[in-house]
């Protein structure tokens, strides 16, 4: 799949939230196709909120989300899964279930209510499960792998959905650097090789510069930097969207934006969950 022919996902006037309480408002947005973006910001700016919407697990308070122009409330919940997967922040799996029964369950959205497993479904499975490195794994228990492990296998039933848009919200947390950077890695690969488009919500700043192509900068539910990393991710926005005062310098190693705070530089605690 090329950019040019990857669907266009898109939000228009959004605004989201729960009972009680507007996170987001007013929100407009594009998402690049074929490419990959992440969405940054500090804990609470709606940056989850907004992945929920854009994945249809939560409906807007206003506004519309489209998928090729077309509102996606209008589209089945088949059809539209059929194009887009969702990694939730803490997937949750039944007790005992092995990752090639947890990767087969990619298969839902293709697989009428009497249709019976064919060797296509075989296929998918058996590749992604090859592309993310886990096909060794296929018989363990979910619980007995390790938390980059089971990243991977959750990557591989989201392949196997064959979506042409991938959500991944925080796929990094509780993970060390090096398995940070291992699923990263996986994820741009399968961008560039596929042409999805992918869309992460991070936290870590410098890592999200360096394998976006696209930040996404919220702030207070709303989004105050939209771009390239390297025109984006400034001192000012920094400072405007964690409240932090940072040098931003080139990665010696990528030449994209890397952030260093500033010791004593924050100006106010960000105790919010």
């Amino acid at each position: 799949m090329t950019p040019a022919s990857a669907p266009r996902l898109s939000a228009h006037g959004l605004s989201a939230g729960y009972p009680g309480r507007t996170v987001i408002e007013g929100l407009d947005l594009e998402i690049a196709p074929g490419r990959i973006t992440m969405i940054i910001g500090a804990n609470a700016c709606g940056k989850s909120t907004l992945l929920s919407v854009l994945a249809r697990v939560n409906a807007p308070l206003a506004g519309t989300v489209e998928l090729d122009g077309a509102d996606v409330s209008t589209l089945s919940r088949r059809s539209f899964a059929q194009s887009v997967g969702l990694l939730p922040q803490h997937p949750t799996a039944p007790d005992g279930l092995t990752v090639a029964e947890l990767v087969s369950r990619g298969r839902h959205p293709h697989r009428g209510v009497f249709q019976r497993w064919s060797a296509d479904d075989t296929a998918r499975v058996d590749d992604a499960m090859a592309r993310t490195g886990v096909a060794a794994l296929a018989d363990r228990p979910l619980g007995d792998l390790s938390g980059g492990q089971r990243q991977r296998v959750w990557i591989a039933m989201a392949l196997a959905q064959e979506p042409r848009v991938l959500l991944l919200d925080e796929p990094t947390t509780f993970l060390d650097l090096s398995h940070q950077i291992e699923v990263l890695d996986l994820l741009r690969t399968l961008n560039r090789t596929d042409g999805t488009t992918v869309v992460v919500v991070l936290h870590e700043l410098n890592l999200a510069a360096r394998y976006a192509d696209e930040l996404v900068v919220m702030s207070g539910g709303r989004i105050v930097a939209h771009g390239a990393p390297a025109d984006v991710l400034t001192r000012d926005v920094v400072s405007q969207a964690f409240d932090l005062e940072a040098l931003v310098i080139p990665d010696p190693l990528t030449s994209t934006p890397l952030v260093i705070p500033v010791p004593g530089g924050a100006h106010a605690a960000a105790d919010e969950a």
